[in-house]
């Protein structure tokens, strides 16, 4: 197993034995006291990862079933599917105590040749530095950049609509080198993003709402998320990640998004499928109700 030490710490598992990993919640539970489901998609990349020396995780599949305190000890348990020559699979699973806040199953491979190859093209948007830098980054690994192409409002009720589509550009700070499959910090860099954004991309077309009503005039949740690595990356390096929600109804809305490089390969896409309704009682129309809105 790797040095954990090398790790950064807001994805660094700690062993604690009998496959069980304590790790570090981020964000203020002053401001939301919630923790971010893009946290712990790349805490269970990286434990993964950890797990199986030689092999990086192709897929990652989450159920978010309940939200988890950021103050609360928290902890990453794993049992072993598989773990064969070409591929492994793991199911990793989110506990406060014995609350059960999400869980994951975790695929993952090794490099074979092709047989064939083709992939999307990248999409015709403005080079990160033609794209403005936003203040909306808190849905990002910390302290990466975040700019949004056409500087569009993802918050704001207010915000002029627009269709239901998202691009953004975004970049980490300094992360380790992977000279070989040995801990998947990039693949987990780039999923603490993917979380964030679906939910505020299906508001877009519609007028006086948005993803600053969440948990006021809304409740929202992501309720299944899963994301498909399909070539190597570095996530302190720009990526394009482009949005668009095809569905919305029901109480509920659909997306996806493509992941490129600057220089136009397609890395990685993910679908997520979210919650959005009204609250039952306008009085829990607070912005206080984060943890009961499943």
């Amino acid at each position: 197993m790797t040095d954990v030490s090398v790790i950064p710490g807001p994805l660094r598992p700690e062993p604690l034995g009998d496959d069980r990993y304590a790790i570090t919640n981020t964000g203020s539970a002053d401001q939301r006291d919630v923790v971010f489901g893009g946290q712990f998609l790349a805490q269970a990349i990286v434990t993964a990862t950890l797990r199986h020396p030689g092999k990086t995780v192709r897929s990652i599949q989450a159920v978010f079933a309940r939200p988890g305190r950021i103050d609360a000890a928290t902890e990453l348990s794993v049992e072993s599917i598989h773990d064969g020559r070409t591929f492994a699979s793991d199911t990793v699973t989110a506990w406060q105590g014995d609350r059960l806040c999400a869980r994951f199953l975790v695929l993952l491979d090794v490099d074979e040749p092709d047989v064939v190859r083709h992939g999307l093209p990248m999409p015709s948007v403005t080079a990160p530095d033609d794209t403005p830098l936003t203040d909306q980054g808190l849905l990002v690994y910390p302290g990466s950049e975040l700019r949004i192409v056409d500087g569009v409002d993802l918050w704001s009720v207010d915000a002029p609509t627009g269709p239901a589509e998202t691009f953004l550009w975004a970049k980490a700070p300094a992360l380790p080198d992977e000279p070989g499959p040995d801990h998947g910090v990039h693949q987990a860099v780039l999923a603490w993003a993917t979380d964030g954004f679906l939910i505020a991309t299906a508001l877009r077309p519609h007028a006086g709402i948005g993803q600053d009503d969440a948990h006021r005039g809304l409740s929202t949740g992501v309720v299944g998320h899963t994301i498909v690595f399909h070539e190597p990356f570095r996530a302190d390096e720009w990526l394009l990640l482009a949005h668009e929600s095809p569905y919305a109804g029901r109480g509920r809305t659909f997306g996806s998004a493509d992941v490129f490089t600057e220089d136009g390969r397609f890395v990685a896409s993910y679908v997520q499928t979210n919650m959005i309704r009204y609250f039952a009682d306008p009085a829990l129309a607070d912005g206080t109700q984060y943890r009961t809105v499943m």
